[in-house]
């Protein structure tokens, strides 16, 4: 049996552990988003996905889009540069990353799935 190739998006199998941990640690926010809306979606989501040596909160292969939701931390002077560098590593897989703040989950949830929704349409075009 082939091994999969999971080097086009920087796959790294060393942050399993990690990812498996916060598969099982996601946050409220994280949780709606994937039980009401990307689990159920006719385009393949996965949950806490290593690319590069980050983890994705969302990864869709298909779409090479990455969905993160962003907590008060990430709305820091070091947590928006974190998040920048990281997006800028992400990128160079050829992968697009989409933020959202768990306000905006939790405050217009259809509005962040719509977006979703354009993002892949925009990716698959």
């Amino acid at each position: 049996m082939q091994e999969k190739d999971f080097e086009y998006t920087g796959y790294n199998k060393n942050l399993r552990e990690v990812s498996k941990k916060l598969r099982k640690n996601m946050t409220p926010q994280e949780k709606h988003l994937w039980y009401d809306f990307l689990s159920k979606h006719n385009i393949k989501f996965v949950k806490q996905r290593p690319i590069g040596r980050f983890v994705a909160d969302f990864y869709c292969s298909k779409a090479k889009l990455v969905i993160e939701i962003d907590g008060s931390q990430h709305y820091t002077d070091e947590g928006k540069n974190y998040d920048e560098f990281r997006t800028e590593i992400i990128n160079k897989y050829g992968v697009k990353v989409v933020r959202f703040s768990n306000y905006d989950i939790d405050n217009n949830f259809e509005g962040v799935c719509a977006e979703i929704e354009r993002e892949i349409k925009d990716r698959l075009q």
